[in-house]
């Protein structure tokens, strides 16, 4: 295609499609990637997006499900409410209380198994990847009635190998000092996704900083912690985080073992099982929906101080 020049030279001049025709094809793509994240988008508005609004709507009212022609507006009310309520705040207790033992001792144990099973002096290092990772497949409530057995403090596996010893064993369960061990000991039945992450993580390391350690006469604790550590700090700061959320949604093993009562003396009482006896077992639903977005708003400025602080302990390639 050639164009005529102020000094009247003919030029070329690149050939482009019709503005309208590639306009058409962008539009196809989008339209087909559309197509294809369409069942999440359903799926997100129908059972997550949806709820959430209908939750922050019912946080406002004193919507009894028992009475649903009897719900009334009362504003913030609901929120008030917290300001007051020693069973919030003693439950809000023992979740923190609970984070601070569970989200370390995992996170340990999980890295712990994940270099044990990564090292080349393991033999059969395949089968203990899976025999680690094959009680995630068990259900939860299956897997909390089996570690009620194992913890009991009569005939409990547990407390029978203890005396071995001739320790004698606590009353896990039932005992106000032992109950958040106890479900520690659960949790790290359930480390094998956990491991996993960091097992990939452990491969990633590329082997040349190992052997550069070395040479410079680095023992196995100066590499773990100047090679090993800073370079899986990203896999790491992704665990804390799951770790974290999934602590302050805790519920399944702490309703099992004490039949949603809370029990001994309330210290299993964490806030997300408080959240389901007000909404479900006392049917105050807009109380619970005000408690819903607590927790969402807790959870959510815990993740963002996490992510501020990353900069300082979290490696990020080159551009750190």
């Amino acid at each position: 295609m050639t164009a005529i020049s102020e000094s009247g030279t003919p030029r070329a001049v690149a050939a482009r499609p019709p503005s309208g025709r590639f306009s058409s094809l962008e539009t196809r793509e989008a339209l087909t990637g559309l197509v294809f994240i369409s069942p999440w988008i359903v799926g997100f508005v129908l059972f997550s997006a949806l709820p959430m609004l209908a939750s922050l709507v019912l946080s406002f009212t004193d919507f009894d499900p028992r009475a649903v022609d009897e719900i009334h507006f009362i504003g913030l009310d609901n929120y008030v409410q917290m300001l007051h309520d020693p069973i919030l705040i003693q439950s809000l207790g023992v979740t923190v209380r609970f984070a601070l033992l569970v989200v370390p001792t995992t996170l340990a144990f999980a890295l712990g198994v994940a270099l044990l099973v990564n090292s080349t002096l393991l033999a059969g290092r395949n089968v203990f990847r899976t025999l680690f990772y094959m009680p995630m497949q068990i259900p939860i409530v299956a897997s909390t009635v089996i570690w009620i057995g194992v913890l009991n403090a009569g005939n409990g596996w547990l407390n029978q190998g203890l005396a071995v010893f001739g320790i004698q064993g606590p009353d896990w369960l039932n005992s106000t000092t032992w109950v958040h061990p106890a479900l520690v000991l659960m949790g790290l039945w359930g480390i094998g996704n956990m491991m996993l992450i960091f097992l990939a993580g452990l491969q990633s390391v590329p082997t040349e900083l190992y052997d550069a350690a070395r040479v410079d006469g680095a023992g196995r604790w100066g590499t773990f912690r100047n090679v090993t550590l800073p370079l899986i700090s990203p896999v790491l700061f992704y665990n804390l985080i799951i770790a974290l959320i999934a602590t302050f949604q805790y519920f399944t093993q702490a309703y099992v073992i004490s039949n949603g009562r809370g029990d001994p003396a309330r210290e299993t009482l964490f806030f997300n099982l408080n959240l389901f006896r007000e909404g479900f077992a006392f049917f105050h639903m807009g109380y619970a929906s005000a408690l819903a977005w607590l927790l969402f708003v807790i959870v959510l400025a815990l993740t963002f101080v996490l992510f501020r602080t990353a900069g300082s302990w979290v490696y990020s390639g080159a551009d750190r």
